[in-house]
């Protein structure tokens, strides 16, 4: 049996002035070490055939970004965002909809989480300092590493998110240390989704679908720059995407 292919939509960079496709090879090796095979995601119309390479996929895994345009999920742009792809916004929706729709097993990483959310009706949080003056500081500085702990969270136990932990075979209260590059999050919660993890400040930190049949999952940190923390659940992350893509249940 092959092994499952694993999407990852790409994004946009600018390089000698002009603009080119691309993707941040550590979600691929993350995959890789999982036993998958990372596939990589055109920026394509369903015109120009997306569909055609969503079709050979056992997985979709949404990587990290820029911010979501905020007209996507019906707000006024605040001209607190930034980074914005059109053409990325549209194709990751366009995706986790089909995705969603077809039962395809799902991960997203940081704005992957909010692409999620969006994708299935929910709203975010613009700019959490300036939403939530008390909240923690959420966006690492550039100056340190990718891997800084930034902050704990806690997961809730009744999840799949806190089944993943618990498979760590340690005792836990379910909180455990992240690192944290974003200035956005979850506001309303999209439709067939529950809430699985939050940080102290009440910001929300994984999502997942709420119907158990499903593997759906959706976190706001990095797990593929945690590969080599202590804690095994960032490499049970994708793990246990890649056994899904393979139509193995074993959570």
């Amino acid at each position: 049996m092959r092994p499952p292919h694993i999407g990852l939509p790409m994004t946009v960079a600018i390089a000698g002035g002009r603009e080119q496709w691309a993707l941040s090879p550590t979600y691929a090796r993350a995959v890789q070490a999982a036993g998958g095979v990372p596939t990589p995601i055109p920026l394509l119309s369903e015109a120009e055939g997306l569909w055609a390479v969503y079709e050979r996929l056992d997985g979709l895994l949404l990587c990290g970004g820029g911010d979501l345009a905020p007209e996507t999920y019906g707000a006024g742009d605040t001209g607190l965002c930034s980074d914005i792809v059109p053409a990325r916004d549209t194709l990751e929706l366009a995706l986790t909809r089909r995705a969603l729709a077809d039962g395809l097993p799902l991960l997203g990483i940081c704005r992957g989480i909010q692409v999620l959310n969006v994708a299935a009706g929910g709203s975010l949080i613009q700019d959490i300092p300036t939403a939530l003056p008390h909240a923690l500081p959420h966006r690492t500085p550039p100056t340190l590493p990718r891997d800084h702990p930034a902050h704990t969270v806690r997961i809730e136990p009744d999840s799949l998110l806190g089944r993943l932990y618990d498979g760590d075979g340690k005792e836990t209260s379910g909180e455990f240390c992240v690192n944290s590059t974003h200035h956005q999050a979850i506001e309303a919660l999209g439709q067939g989704l529950r809430i699985t993890a939050r940080a102290s400040d009440g910001v929300i930190e994984a999502i997942e679908g709420a119907a158990p049949s499903c593997f759906v999952l959706g976190v706001q940190w990095h797990p593929e720059e945690l590969q080599n923390a202590p804690d095994a659940l960032h490499r049970a992350l994708f793990a246990s995407l890649v056994r899904r893509a393979a139509g193995i249940w074993e959570e």
